[in-house]
């Protein structure tokens, strides 16, 4: 288009030089032949060249005038992507992860338990009576108190507990919950978009984001708990805790729009 309004203008540049030449007068001695026409001769052949060319320099330009709307399109433009089979991956993940995180949170609470209990036998054994001896030195044999029986039994349960390996197995979980639930919850995000070609505000769009964003700072306190910190360690199961309050939330919202995704959808 610039390219054929431009050719329109050249003819009116043609009489420029002639104008200009007639008023310079001729060198001495020069040659007059017809070599003398040649850079206008040249320049007559550039402007036939420009004027043949307008018309394909138009069409490659004419994609640049488009809508870029257009490229945004959905309806079928990005195929796959916004049928069925990858809009009900997020809803079906999502759910597994629910599940997991309920998992995870049982094999912390264990390893809470094998740290707890060792503190809780420390406290029973210092309500422990010494054993009576004879004059001679010798103990005196006396069945166990209920204080010791308490302390035998929280030590073979600590034992079992220990066989679980459940510090190792929680950490293990955490880590796939985290790389899993922080791709599923950026990737349900995205399938939305190429489905209708846009984000929905909502509680449910909000929820996630905050599940998330727990998932990470529970995950940024592993350091600190490594160190010993009690405090840290509380505050990683008061995060989690909520985190699986806002899963159960998410259900409901979650279900209203695995409906809509059947409905408005098509496999695959």
């Amino acid at each position: 288009m610039v390219a054929t309004l431009c050719s329109l203008k050249l003819p009116l540049l043609l009489h420029k030089p002639q104008h200009t030449y007639s008023k310079l007068p001729n060198p001495p001695n020069r040659i007059t032949s017809k070599s003398s026409s040649c850079p206008q001769n040249i320049f007559t052949k550039t402007l036939h060249h420009l004027k043949s060319a307008s018309l394909p320099l138009t069409t490659l330009a004419l994609p640049f005038f488009f809508d870029t709307k257009d490229a945004l399109a959905i309806d079928g433009e990005f195929g796959i992507l916004e049928g069925r089979t990858l809009s009900l991956i997020h809803p079906i993940v999502m759910g597994g992860l629910f599940f997991y995180t309920l998992y995870a949170g049982y094999l912390g609470w264990q390893w809470r338990r094998v740290r707890t209990i060792q503190n809780e036998i420390n406290e029973l054994k210092k309500q422990v009576k010494p054993t009576p001896v004879t004059p001679e030195g010798t103990p005196v044999e006396a069945a166990s108190s209920p204080v010791e029986v308490k302390i035998q039994q929280l030590t073979e349960e600590r034992k079992e507990l220990l066989k679980g390996s459940y510090r190792d197995r929680h950490f293990n979980a955490g880590s796939i919950l985290l790389g899993f639930g922080v791709f599923e919850a950026i990737g349900g995000g995205v399938n939305t978009w190429f489905r209708t070609g846009k984000l929905f505000p909502g509680p449910h769009l909000f929820a996630g984001a905050a599940i998330t964003a727990l998932w990470a700072a529970a995950a940024a306190l592993v350091p600190s708990m490594q160190k010993g910190s009690e405090t840290a360690r509380n505050l990683h199961i008061a995060l989690n805790a909520v985190n699986v309050l806002l899963f159960i939330w998410q259900i409901p919202t979650g279900f209203d729009i695995v409906l809509k995704v059947l409905e408005f959808t098509k496999w695959p």
